[in-house]
This record gives structure tokens, sequence and C-alpha cells, in this order.
């Protein structure tokens, strides 16, 4: 895939993150548009799309590059590769920074930390759907910048 199309997926995923944001925000459209009789939250979806739009901007960098990665391990080997530009300082410190934020929330949230989780406890701040409003807030923000530094580089 090259650069470009790349770019298409960040951009989308960003939009996908703020669409849901207001839909968990906005319980009047999950009942008339969607016929949700109690209002939800999505907000965990809204961190999981955020980190999809900051890999794909990588991996936009990346193809620009000439380098693509592919599975086993995509996200792991996307993440190595970008990182060795911030190492070399052709990259900024805190996109490395940006990135690695989003891939800890995006772990936490698809259950990898899952059996970490058991055996310090639950904590509110995690279980709790609303709680993760402001964690998700933060991920749109990351990703829009994560983006637009990717927008300038490719």
């Amino acid at each position: 895939m090259d650069s470009k199309l790349y770019i298409h997926r960040a951009e989308n995923e960003i939009k996908l993150a703020e669409i849901i944001f207001m839909i968990s925000e906005e319980p009047v459209i999950q009942k008339e548009t969607f016929k949700i009789k109690e209002p939800e939250t999505y907000f965990s979806a809204v961190i999981a799309h955020s980190y999809y739009s900051i890999l794909y901007g990588a991996k936009a960098y990346l193809s620009k590059k000439g380098i693509e990665v592919s599975a086993p391990e995509e996200h792991k080997k996307a993440f190595d590769e970008f990182k060795k530009f911030v190492e070399s300082g052709e990259l900024s410190v805190e996109l490395l920074k940006i990135y690695q934020e989003a891939i800890v929330r995006a772990e936490y949230l698809l259950g990898i930390f899952k059996k970490e989780k058991k055996k310090r406890g639950e904590f509110t701040y995690r279980t709790m759907p609303q709680a993760n409003k402001e964690p998700a807030k933060e991920s749109i923000e990351h990703a829009k910048t994560f983006f637009k530094n990717m927008i300038a580089l490719c």
C-alpha cells in the first residue's frame, strides 16, 4: 500500500473516532438513530480508532521511506521501524511518545494486559465506560497531532 492510502486510512480512523465520541455524548442520537434504549458510551472504541489512525500514519511515513511492514507482528514491526527514525534524530521524540501512549491504551483495551489487571484488582477508572471519556478525548487529540505531522512528512 502506498503512503497516500495509509494517510487516507489514518484520516478515516480519526473521523470515525470523532463520530463515535459524539455518539457517546448524545443519548438522543443513540435513541432516535440507533434505537438504543439506555444511553451508552463507546469511549474505548474511540481510543482504539485513534490508535489505528496513529498506526496508519506511521505506516504512511514508513512506506514513504520504502519500508513495508506486514503480519505477523505488524504493529510491533511498524513501531520498531518508526522508532529507528526517532533515534536517528529524523523524527521528533514527541511523536514517539504519542505513538507509545496510543499503543499502551490500545493494548489495554484489547485485553493484552487482562491477566495483570486481575492481579492488581479492578479499577473504577478502567472499568466504567464513562471513565474513559478523558483518555478518549486525549487520544483523538494525539491522533490529530500525529496525523498532521505525518501529512507534513509524507
